[in-house]
């Protein structure tokens, strides 16, 4: 690991022992953080945004071989993924209103447990309507996750930690993403995208179970007051609820934009560029490999330079990529494109988090930050079929460049009132 890696993760984990250690060997000091790291809730719930997403990561680069096998049009195979995306954000607000009541270890189990059935019901879906229904219902079951994550590790790191800690916690989610296309394309190669769905499931299902228990057992020998101790409530400052309000629109709305035209990214490849659906269906990891270092980076320098410039930058940078999916060639280039937006991503993501945790109060913090993902999350659940109407009736060229005028528009308004903050 590098020295500033090091850094990064050495001011994760809250560890009064660590922060009091005094000046040792470089030997020395990793083998503590590297203890730090990997001794606390942070790596459990890695591995738990790793297993909640296994699933949810296979309607885009599998919708190719999902549209041949029922003969859809762009707005139809659209629907697939806006059914998942649709019920994922409506899932969020009762999610989050829940978990500030039942806790977040029964959520965090049911959102990871109900993809895996969901998903493996997926696998089985005889028909369009029934597959319809069924991304409908994995959505609905995985709502939980989000709203109930963030707020358990803010609660285990100090208030000037929290976005580095909400950036590693990104390593989880990206590198499922990352990782879940090219199995997915692989065992698709033998058994289909059913099997795929099946294939996944399984796994998933278990680790559940395995996440459930360790998770308790973790939390019992935590001490609430140390958490407790480290928390700070929002201050109640002027204009802070229509920042708040402004935030939440701009990163939902580049989310939901991004999501929709991502969507479409496989079919795009396949269509566009003559490519292979298996080719297409990893092609997309390529979107999600920057997560893997661009979300810690981004939540450490967060706790540096402040979150809404961060949001606001690679906000405005979303559109002008988005306009560069129409010229770029196939090749090196184009996957360079695809980072560059999976970027924008990674750095939203955490960033954003730390900012809502940080402007809201302990006792709702999941409901807000279920009202932000059922914002991106519905979003993209409307709008990735309006995109697949206007691939239809215009063709790709004319569905990025609206979308990506859309998300400056509303970036260049909201910044009027959120330019300036540092937050």
């Amino acid at each position: 690991m590098s020295y500033c890696a090091l850094a990064i993760v050495s001011g994760t984990v809250y560890n009064p022992r660590l922060m009091a250690i005094p000046k040792v060997n470089a030997i020395s000091r990793v083998r503590v953080i590297w203890r730090a790291l990997f001794t606390g809730l942070l790596p459990l719930f890695v591995l738990g945004h790793f297993g909640h997403h296994l699933l949810t990561a296979l309607p885009i680069p599998l919708l190719p071989m999902i549209r041949s096998d029922f003969g859809l049009d762009y707005t139809r195979a659209g629907l697939v993924v806006s059914a998942f995306n649709m019920a994922y954000g409506i899932g969020q607000v009762p999610a989050g209103w829940i978990t500030d009541r039942i806790g977040a270890r029964n959520m965090l189990t049911i959102g990871i447990l109900g993809i895996a059935v969901a998903g493996f019901l997926v696998g089985l879906s005889p028909t369009y309507m029934v597959l319809i229904v069924l991304m409908g219902l994995m959505g609905l079951a995985g709502g939980g996750y989000h709203p109930a994550a963030p707020p358990m590790i803010a609660a285990a790191v100090e208030p000037k930690k929290r976005g580095r800690a909400l950036g590693l916690h990104m390593i989880g989610g990206s590198g499922s993403y990352f990782l879940a296309p090219i199995i997915a394309a692989g065992i698709a190669t033998v058994w289909g995208w059913r099997g795929a769905f099946i294939g996944l499931a399984i796994p998933t299902a278990i680790f559940g179970v395995i996440f459930y228990i360790v998770l308790g057992r973790i939390t019992a020998r935590k001490s609430t007051a140390g958490a407790a101790a480290v928390q700070t409530e929002a201050p109640a400052e002027r204009g802070r609820l229509r920042r708040l309000v402004l935030f939440i629109v701009v990163s939902t709305v580049t989310q939901a934009v991004m999501a929709s035209v991502l969507s479409f990214i496989p079919l795009f490849v396949v269509d566009h560029f003559a490519q292979s659906q298996e080719v297409a269906a990893a092609l997309i990891a390529v979107y999600y490999v920057s997560g893997l270092w661009v979300g810690p980076l981004a939540g450490y320098f967060s706790d540096r330079v402040g979150t809404v410039p961060l949001v606001l930058g690679v906000c405005l940078l979303a559109g002008p990529a988005m306009f560069l999916l129409n010229v770029t060639p196939y090749g090196v280039t184009f996957a360079v494109l695809l980072m560059v937006l999976g970027m924008v991503t990674y750095v939203r993501m955490p960033v954003s988090e730390a900012y809502i945790v940080g402007q809201t109060s302990a006792r709702n913090r999941s409901t807000v930050l279920g009202i932000y993902y059922f914002g991106s999350m519905e979003g993209s659940g409307v709008l990735t079929p309006v995109v697949g109407f206007l691939i239809d009736k215009f063709g790709f060229h004319t569905a990025f460049n609206v979308s990506g005028i859309a998300v400056l528009l509303v970036v260049a308004v909201c910044s009027i009132w959120l330019w300036g903050r540092r937050d």
